[in-house]
């Protein structure tokens, strides 16, 4: 079998993972009557529910998307985006892959599109072993298909996804509680089970409740409603996680027609353009909700409101950040004697330094080249394991590149996190890097990756 080698690294101190994924197995609705009321069983059933016999999801009594955890599965010629980034799958692997797959007759068969469809993204013991390959300590797990919680129409139904999710979740860290945590689901179509769902998650131990900058009508968090959210937020000290999400819109409403969120000006933006890339779809929208959500929670003095608070700014890069922040600052100064609302008690960037966290990837590199703005603020995220995802390795190697100190690389890469969520440093750190991996006869070689790198080679004539 060939072996796939990397270069030596090590470290000493302990990396936290902020922002990672799991895919959502059909074990949570095998098993969602143990944790559910009959009547939250039957709205579950009919509002977001796993048919085991077509293996698809259903949203509001529709056929909706599949589900990715599901174990051994994988499908002739295909490459499951949201499981493929596992130990050392680098992009430029997946790219020769998804050349392969231009062609019929090298296309993956289902075996090998199974081996790519990593189990650690829903099995806790493989995800263990996954760490210790990726340099990873301990990890924060966020779901993946958060684009359908959103459209859930029946607020009960959601309620009663949000508690299946949560106690699966819960139960996936308890195979290593010093190292495995979770990020719970709120169903915030009902405030009132929103609030239910913070303490019931925070009597488990979680550090963090995941929510949309707004919500799938377009309220923000300055309506008075979520006030009773925001002080259970506060009373449990879970943080509060702004986690963008995509605007596909595959479950919206039969009739829906609004706009409601700049991912979605953008997503209609690829329609009209003709420029259907990636960057746009994903990382351009990300980062436009959450520049909102930093503006307007900013500048309504939301904070000053809330000031035990604690926020997260998720998967959204944070090249972003230090513009918007000067901008608020500057347009405070320029128009405070016109501001309708309360003056603020101190300027907006004063207050993100003050109650927010900003989560950046591995291969960015503008945290590091900015480690007087960043270094107390930025939490590392791996992404794993999305097609993007990066790991501990890659992120130190991006840092050693701009010449960061390793003071401020532990910082950045695990400090800062575990500050934020008050969580302990592990009993063990990985230490040293695993620098060979056995992979089945068909892995890509380094020629037929270089082949794969070519512009021509993605082109199908």
């Amino acid at each position: 079998m060939p072996v796939q080698k990397f270069a030596p690294m090590s470290k000493d101190f302990a990396t936290f993972d902020c922002d990672a994924h799991i895919t959502e197995p059909p074990k949570i609705w095998e098993r969602a009557h143990e944790h559910l009321t009959k009547d939250e069983l039957e709205a579950l059933k009919s509002t977001c529910w796993w048919e085991p016999e077509t293996k698809q999801l259903l949203v509001n009594g529709k056929s909706g998307l599949g589900v990715d955890g599901v174990p051994n599965s994988g499908t002739m010629g295909s490459i499951r985006d949201t499981t493929v980034a596992g130990p050392e799958v680098t992009h430029d692997i997946q790219r020769e892959l998804h050349v392969r797959n231009l062609n019929p007759k090298t296309a993956l068969t289902q075996e090998q599109s199974a081996y790519l469809n990593h189990t650690g993204s829903y099995e806790p013991k493989a995800r263990l072993r996954d760490m210790d390959i990726q340099g990873i300590d301990q990890v924060m797990i966020i779901p993946t298909n958060i684009d359908t919680y959103p459209w859930l129409q029946n607020a009960l139904g959601a309620r009663a996804f949000c508690k299946a999710y949560n106690a699966w979740a819960y139960e996936y860290t308890l195979e290593d509680p010093e190292r495995l945590y979770f990020a719970a689901l709120l169903p915030m179509q009902d405030v009132r089970f929103a609030v239910d769902e913070v303490y019931r998650a925070a009597a488990k131990g979680c550090r963090v409740g995941l929510i949309r900058p707004m919500d799938a009508m377009g309220n923000y968090p300055v309506q008075p409603k979520y006030e009773p959210l925001w002080d259970a937020l506060e009373e449990t000290g879970m943080v509060y996680g702004m986690h963008p999400f995509p605007a596909g819109g595959a479950h919206k409403p039969p009739g829906y027609s609004e706009q409601y969120s700049a991912a979605e000006l953008i997503h209609r933006t690829i329609s009209t353009s003709g420029l259907p890339h990636t960057f746009l779809q994903n990382m351009q929208a990300f980062m436009a909700e959450a520049a909102i959500w930093v503006t307007l929670v900013l500048m309504s003095g939301f904070f000053e409101r809330h000031s035990r608070l604690k926020a997260a700014v998720f998967e959204s890069d944070c090249t972003w950040l230090n513009l918007v922040l000067d901008e608020c600052d500057k347009a405070y100064r320029l128009h405070r004697n016109d501001r309708r609302m309360q003056p603020l008690k101190q300027l907006p960037s004063e207050c993100f330094f003050k109650h927010c966290f900003n989560g950046f990837e591995g291969d960015e590199a503008f945290a590091s080249r900015l480690p007087e703005y960043y270094g107390d603020i930025a939490a590392w995220s791996s992404d794993i394991y999305h097609h993007d995802g990066n790991d501990a390795w890659q992120a130190i190697e991006t840092m050693q590149k701009c010449g960061l100190p390793v003071s401020l690389q532990a910082k950045m890469l695990g400090e800062n996190a575990r500050r934020l969520y008050k969580i302990k440093l592990p009993k063990t750190v990985i230490r040293e890097r695993i620098c060979e991996i056995q992979r089945p006869d068909w892995w890509p070689t380094a020629k037929e990756i270089l082949e794969a790198l070519k512009p021509e080679s993605a082109l199908v004539r």
